[in-house]
């Protein structure tokens, strides 16, 4: 029984190899042979234009990552070492940003930091300026809304390295003559450098693949993923196919470096592991200082969630050069609801978000029982391929996915796909596959397999082992990988502007199409649906 089972799990893990390497490496490999037809290779490297987006890309991303780890990191600190009134409170709420899909959030920081916006309306009213005081567009408004959506990354995985410290070693730097500077720099900063590592490769590789922000914002400034998109707009798939190849080989550079990262997160739990204590700021004023700070750290957090649900309730045509609008009304709701063409969008969002959530955590649950329970020759394989569409930009895989489903040829293993109902769920099956992958194997690594074999004797074959044990254990992992993957499926726009239809237009198709006809408060109320619907998502997957 046990050999016929090894057998069966070992052509499992075939089968979800050759899958895996359809979904994601064959259509990247198509587009690397089609790039490399005709003159589209000499045309980039001709092209001035071709090299500075590579290289604003690039500068765009490292400079991210300084912006944001000069915010996160000091975040960090002061809140896993410092007591003071209410920072378990403006703790979460320091996460914020999290809970905006990209393109809301860049839409909001559009309504609140724009030229038309909030602020600079009240800036023209306060001081009698003619015009707005500034002009949010190109690389330094790009970098704002980076900076805001991604120190996240640091602020939480700088967290989670202090929170491993071994406060020993820091008692025995004191002991050893080291003040406070030098320990944090010849101590912590060392021990929690894998972390500051795994946060700076996921900020460059997710500011490298980021088209919200450079869509709407850049101008005549462009990265790699607007360059793509322009390059498809003109009819020049070639080019766009060379784009993405060179993309890619950046971003697969990022992947390989933070694989090697993940395995010093050792270095951060060596000793005791007890966390040092929080000091406490005996000084009132001190503490009055840091509250305040950080109350109001937490408001300006607040603000692109507050202008969407502000911006929601102004009736079309009613707001014109009023600092705050004159009219509030539920009418852009009301639209919403009873124009059935305009709810169309968030039903098709809901249901490819879901089909692909389905499928991809369906994916992942083999992946994990392989991978870390039979273990099976292709393990390594399968655990690779889960990560690749993680470091790949979205704009890859969206020419990618369009260049390996437009064509038919069934013995190619090729349909036509572009142009249906199908293509959309599928890019967000692949675009999700590691959130839901990353989260269900590491569920697995952390059961006791003991109880699986106790079922085992007891009769139990394996779908019923699987449905009475396995699954209830693995509750938390997958409610986390499922809803991280659905808000993900729910709110993307990178790969919808370059695959959909409009029978299939998502919601974030929607907003950007209602923010070109300036109908800003429809966009925001569409904006404000997606946001709520993502909060209550998360919200289930933290409750389990």
């Amino acid at each position: 029984m046990s050999i016929r089972r090894d057998r069966g799990a070992g052509l499992a893990g075939f089968v979800l190899t050759l899958l895996l390497i359809w979904l994601v490496v064959y259509p990247i490999l198509l587009v690397v042979i089609e790039g490399a037809r005709g003159d589209a290779l000499r045309t980039f490297a001709a092209r001035p234009g071709e090299w500075r987006a590579l290289w604003a890309s690039l500068w765009i991303s490292l400079a991210s990552v300084g912006l944001a780890a000069l915010v996160g990191v000091p975040l960090a600190f002061l809140f896993e070492w410092l007591e003071f009134p209410g920072r378990k409170l403006l703790g979460a709420l320091i996460a914020l940003p999290a809970v905006l899909p990209p393109f809301v959030g860049v839409i909001a920081f559009l309504f609140l930091y724009g030229e038309s916006g909030f602020v600079a309306r009240f800036l023209q009213h306060l001081f009698g300026f003619q015009r707005a005081p500034w002009h949010l567009q190109g690389a330094g408004a790009i970098l704002l809304v980076h900076t805001y959506s991604m120190y996240v990354y640091f602020y939480l995985f700088t967290r989670a390295g202090l929170a491993k410290l071994d406060a020993a070693m820091l008692e025995a730097a004191q002991a050893l003559g080291a003040g406070r500077v030098r320990s944090l720099f010849r101590v912590i900063l060392p021990l929690v450098r894998p972390s500051l590592a795994g946060a700076a490769l996921l900020t460059f590789m997710t500011s490298l693949g980021s088209f919200s922000a450079p869509y709407v914002f850049g101008g005549g400034f462009r990265v790699m993923t607007t360059q793509i998109f322009a390059s498809k707009q003109n009819g020049e798939m070639g080019v766009a196919m060379v784009e993405t190849v060179t993309l890619a080989l950046v971003a697969l550079i990022g992947l390989a470096l933070l694989r090697r990262t993940e395995g010093d997160a050792l270095l951060v739990g060596l000793g005791k592991g007890t966390a040092p204590r929080r000091r406490s700021l005996a000084s009132p004023p001190v503490r009055a200082a840091a509250t305040v700070l950080g109350w109001g750290f937490a408001i300006v957090l607040l603000l692109p969630h507050l202008t969407l649900l502000l911006v929601s309730l102004v009736p079309y045509a009613t707001w014109t050069t009023e600092t705050l609008p004159p009219v509030l009304s539920l009418v852009n709701y009301r639209r919403l609801l009873a124009e059935p063409e305009r709810l169309e969008p968030l039903v098709n969002s809901l249901w490819m978000a879901g089909a692909s959530t389905a499928a991809a955590v369906g994916i992942a649950l083999a992946a994990g029982w392989l991978v870390v329970r039979r273990r099976v020759v292709w393990r390594a394989p399968i655990d690779w391929l889960l990560n690749v569409p993680w470091a790949l930009p979205g704009t890859v895989f969206a020419i990618a996915l369009a260049t390996a489903f437009s064509v038919h040829a069934p013995q190619a293993l090729r349909w036509v796909l572009v142009g249906t109902v199908a293509i959309l769920p599928l890019a967000y099956l692949v675009r999700n596959l590691p959130v839901s992958g990353r989260a269900i194997l590491a569920g697995y690594r952390q059961l006791d397999p003991a109880l699986e074999e106790a079922a085992a004797s007891l009769g139990a074959g394996a779908w019923r082992t699987l449905r009475r044990v396995t699954l209830p254990q693995l509750k938390p992992a997958l409610a986390a990988g499922a809803s991280l993957a659905f808000i993900g499926a729910l709110g993307d726009f990178v790969t919808s502007i370059v695959l959909y239809t409009y029978r299939n237009r998502p919601i974030s198709i929607e907003i950007n199409s209602a923010l070109r006809i300036n109908e800003i408060g429809v966009a925001a109320a569409f904006g404000v649906v997606l946001m709520i619907t993502s909060g209550l998502v998360l919200g289930i997957g933290a409750r389990r």
